[in-house]
């Protein structure tokens, strides 16, 4: 099935932690808002290529070849894309004053298709029994 939005209107209007709008057989597509001081969590996929862009706000992005190694630090804001290669372990901190609205691609897709995490704790339990 075929996805057709208006993405920055979508992004902008999400209140959710995540929510994953489509998932195909080798891409997803997911919003977020993040809270002023919070961020996506440190993580690394072994096996996915992920885009981000930044629809509102401001944020760190972070990102290294190893958990204790986040050497690359790049300070983002509205309309700044980045893609972060699988293998990459990354985070993105909000540095602004209000929530920060993003949408990424996952490419193959990573969360089962239909997910909404409406917080970032909804979001850790599920990894955690994932």
């Amino acid at each position: 099935m075929v996805w057709a939005d208006n993405i920055e209107d979508v992004t902008e209007d999400n209140k959710t932690f995540r929510t994953v709008l489509w998932t195909g057989a080798h891409s997803q597509l997911t919003v977020m808002s993040i809270e002023p001081g919070d961020d996506v969590g440190l993580e690394v996929h072994p096996d996915n290529d992920q885009f981000f862009r930044i629809e509102e706000g401001r944020a760190q992005l972070k990102t290294g070849p190893a958990r204790e190694n986040l050497s690359d630090v790049v300070d983002v804001k509205d309309d700044w894309a980045f893609i972060v290669p699988a293998g990459t372990w990354h985070n993105i901190v909000n540095t602004g004053d209000k929530p920060q609205k993003l949408y990424t691609l996952y490419s193959p897709a990573d969360h089962p298709a239909g997910t909404v995490h409406k917080t970032k704790a909804d979001a850790v339990a599920a990894e955690a029994a994932h």
